[in-house]
């Protein structure tokens, strides 16, 4: 404290103030108001940045080069993942997956094929298209083979999840990656790394839980699908479509792994940094889905151009959301809120890891929006990413993805689509759901914390 106590000053005081303020703004007007982030994202920059001093042309000009820079950094990324995702959907790749996994797997090892399977399904798509996706399949299993739903449910939700906090190229991890300037195959990496025991944890393991305490979870009939509805024999093989949404991984991690191991005149290190960059690796996913995934389904041209574009709108209003997110860590960096944070987590001692994720937490919990949390989070803790070694700058990025999942409830949107489709009532949504989200928050971040004293 006598630490803190003797470099504070009024400045510092006044910016802790406006970045509350600001972030209470927000909260309330996404939470009560029901204003979309954008906006609320938007305002609540603007409260911050007068709140704090910061004159109105430097405060216009930090906001619009936050969301240029993050439209420039992550807004192909985003465009390219969706693309990939409406691909493997319209051409029957995710039945095959689906159906190649499922048709293997008896009995007891169900739960633990939903989660895989929502792991390949997931990859390549946004949170909310995996779980309006995956959805029917569990209740369609579930129906099948008499299991209760939320034992396979749980695993499934547990898979996508772990995906969207953890995992890039979904939103909220190439955000934080973007603000922290963190190398995404790294984090992929150890994204992987972190994520893989923690869906089994808070998947298969804690399904069997919720099983338990939820056991007459009862989704209506008419979400129940009598079958899949789609040609078998107009479908990709299993390997082709694995190859597909795998293809941008290995890519991403090839790079990365040239990066530790070959030295920086290698030529093989000069072709796998380019073809391992996200936006190159992502983009040839693209391509080669168009066409091992496309032929085989006999997506014409026309259709294939239709495929694509359609796949753009649902993510238009993500990508302003995380644009505007970038704009408010912008803003908050050139108002000198990071450095107050800095001066004060050094003085007390806290871990840089465990900073981020409370602080994601505390957004989580008020905003309702993982990707908010995320990308708020990302701004405040960014200048302590300077001090960082590219390994623990991925792993803050990890940490910050995984405070941001933290307990789901009422004011988050995935909340009411899980509780609808699952036909549960909010208590047992509470004890399902959200507990299940607080248990990959609790089993990352226990893994995180070991892994930063370790490397």
């Amino acid at each position: 404290m006598t630490t803190l106590a003797a470099g504070w000053t009024g400045h510092d005081t006044r910016l802790i103030l406006a970045t509350v303020l600001a972030i209470a703004v927000i909260v309330v007007l996404i939470s009560k108001v029901k204003l979309h982030p954008l906006l609320a994202l938007t305002l609540g920059s603007g409260v911050l940045g007068l709140v704090a001093g910061m004159p109105v042309d430097k405060l216009l000009k930090s906001f619009t080069n936050g969301v240029g820079s993050t439209v420039a950094s992550v807004g192909v990324l985003i465009a390219f993942g969706a693309m990939l995702g409406k691909l493997l959907a319209d051409s029957g790749g995710a039945d095959r997956i689906v159906d190649t996994v499922l048709g293997r797997v008896r009995g007891g090892g169900l739960p633990w094929a939903m989660a895989l399977v929502a792991a390949l399904i997931g990859l390549p798509m946004f949170f909310e298209i995996g779980l309006v996706m995956l959805i029917p399949v569990v209740l369609l299993v579930a129906k099948r083979s008499g299991k209760p739903v939320l034992l396979l449910g749980i695993p499934a939700l547990a898979g996508l999840s772990v995906l969207h906090g953890l995992i890039p190229p979904h939103p909220g991890p190439l955000a934080a990656a973007g603000s922290l300037n963190a190398n995404v195959g790294l984090t992929l990496g150890l994204g992987l790394l972190v994520g893989l025991p923690t869906v089994i944890i808070a998947g298969p393991l804690f399904g069997r839980l919720a099983a338990k305490m939820v056991p007459d979870a009862a989704p209506p009939a008419r979400l129940v699908p009598e079958s899949e509805g789609t040609d078998e024999k107009h479908r990709p093989s299993f390997f082709a479509t694995l190859s597909t949404v795998l293809l941008p991984v290995v890519l991403m991690l090839a790079k990365a792994l040239a990066d530790i191991l070959a030295d920086k005149g290698n030529p093989a290190r000069r072709v796998l940094d380019f073809i391992g960059d996200p936006l190159v690796a992502l983009l040839l996913a693209v391509l080669v889905g168009m066409v091992v995934l496309g032929r085989p389904a006999r997506l014409n041209r026309e259709r294939l151009s239709s495929i694509i574009g359609d796949s753009l709108a649902p993510i238009a209003g993500i990508m302003l959301i995380v644009a505007a997110g970038g704009g408010f860590k912008q803003t908050l960096v050139d108002a000198g809120v990071g450095d107050v944070i800095t001066s004060l987590s050094k003085g007390a001692h806290l871990s840089p890891l465990l900073l981020g994720w409370l602080v994601a937490v505390a957004i989580r919990l008020a905003t309702g929006s993982a990707t908010v949390a995320t990308v708020s989070a990302a701004g405040i803790v960014a200048p302590l990413a300077a001090t960082l070694d590219p390994t623990h700058n991925a792993l803050l990025v990890l940490a910050i993805g995984a405070g941001s999942l933290f307990f789901s409830h009422l004011n988050d949107a995935g909340f009411w689509l899980v509780k609808e489709y699952f036909g549960m009532s909010v208590g047992q949504t509470l004890k399902s759901w959200s507990v299940m989200e607080t248990v990959i928050s609790v089993v990352a971040i226990a893994l995180i914390l070991p892994l930063g004293a370790l490397l």
